[in-house]
């Protein structure tokens, strides 16, 4: 019995200072653990903050100032095989960046990227990837231009056409399901280098119905991808008087908002067949009042109520009060503000034509607003692919600062 009361002793003491030792290992561990964790939470943010910091957008650097569209390509175009192939080609960019263009607008249409049944249309992938890759070989940056879809036309109206993207989920889902197979393939291009533009010259019924679907594709976009541009212009063809009910998500630094500017259009559209402006003969001056009274009241009866609105002062100050609630929704949303579009059709009289784009510039350059201009080779633009030369160089050398 001695012995093994002697043996309990014993292993009682070996217990307690067993239990002192845990105990005081135990305290050791926690002050440890303690001491790690005010650590990295003093010292290192990233920890602290992973959460939010996946979330939280930085401003990246599409920063534009002069460019051009590159039109009647890859939209409102019936080139197809070789011969749109032989269009476009890595000289047109390397002579618009020794020109000093900055970057370039690419329209794009539904049609030619998708057939009916939204089965992508390969060669015109390849030649938008392609595009892209000559743009940021010339130190271009580009704006993808979702030009023309099936469900909405900028120019329906003219075309005895009808648009549903605003009235049908379907068409509105459709809409989004390309710009998520666009990501798809563009999302690899350095957000520096792309951005996204929604919509060409949208025509809603109702403003509120482009703020709509300008939320739905934001987020949606934005779930794939946090930090691309996307370039926002306002309804009913991007004009600058619809700005004031323009609806924009906040916050987001990654916007560019984009309005359209041809006015007046009885000069910028002076003799065009496909509007009705184009059918006045008479004459223009500019800067000054662009229809005097006499030339008004010579006018056909049926044009008239068009003219009216051009019998009038027209200089750059009247254009920088049409730019005014623009630069202040831009300024509202902290955003960069650009004109995607804007020209002289090519018949237009030369010296009203270039006193009118020095006007423009000149108010470009006032309220530090970007720009492209339409276009680069079409029927607006300075470029004949043809003859590979200049159709207008005293065009391009006001627009690219050579000639005031």
């Amino acid at each position: 019995m001695k012995i093994n009361f002697r043996i309990l002793c014993l292993l009682s003491l070996i217990f307690a200072a067993m239990q002192r030792h845990v105990q005081q290992a135990v305290r050791q561990m926690i002050l440890a653990v303690a001491v790690v964790t005010m650590a990295c939470c003093s010292s290192s943010p990233l920890a602290a903050t992973t959460p939010l910091a996946s979330t939280e957008q930085t401003v990246n650097n599409f920063t534009i100032k002069r460019g051009t569209n590159i039109s009647h390509w890859l939209s409102q175009s019936a080139e197809r095989g070789e011969a749109r192939r032989q269009h476009i080609k890595e000289e047109d960019f390397a002579r618009l960046e020794e020109l000093g263009f900055d970057f370039v607008r690419l329209p794009i249409d539904e049609e030619q990227f998708w057939d009916e049944q939204g089965n992508k249309l390969p060669e015109a992938w390849q030649l938008l990837t392609q595009a892209l890759n000559w743009a940021e070989k010339h130190h271009l940056r580009t704006i993808v231009d979702m030009h023309v879809i099936r469900s909405h036309d900028f120019n329906a109206v003219n075309e005895g056409k009808t648009n549903v993207l605003f009235t049908s989920d379907e068409a509105q889902q459709s809409y989004i399901n390309m710009w998520y197979q666009l990501s798809d393939v563009l999302k690899t291009y350095s957000t520096d280098s792309v951005a996204y533009e929604l919509m060409n010259e949208p025509v809603a019924d109702e403003h509120e119905q482009w703020n709509e679907l300008i939320f739905k594709a934001h987020k949606a976009l934005r779930e794939r991808e946090p930090q691309r541009t996307l370039v926002i212009g306002s309804n009913k063809w991007q004009g600058t008087w619809t700005f004031k009910y323009l609806r924009i998500p906040e916050g987001d630094k990654n916007i560019i908002l984009s309005f359209h500017y041809y006015e007046p259009q009885a000069l910028t559209h002076y003799g065009a067949p496909w509007t009705p402006i184009g059918k006045y003969s008479g004459k223009l001056t500019y800067p000054g009042c662009l229809i005097s009274q006499a030339d008004y009241d010579d006018a056909p009866e049926s044009l008239k109520p068009i003219l009216k609105q051009y019998a009038c002062q027209w200089d750059r100050e009247r254009i920088a009060q049409d730019f005014r609630d623009a630069i202040a929704v831009a300024k509202k949303y902290g955003v960069q503000l650009y004109c995607g579009e804007w020209g002289v059709y090519e018949p237009v009289d030369r010296k009203l034509a270039y006193d009118w784009t020095r006007d423009m510039l000149w108010v470009f350059d006032k309220y530090n607003i970007a720009w492209a201009s339409w276009c680069y080779d079409n029927d607006f633009g300075f470029w004949d692919q043809k003859s590979q030369s200049f159709k207008d160089r005293p065009l391009v050398d006001l627009l690219t600062g050579k000639k005031k």
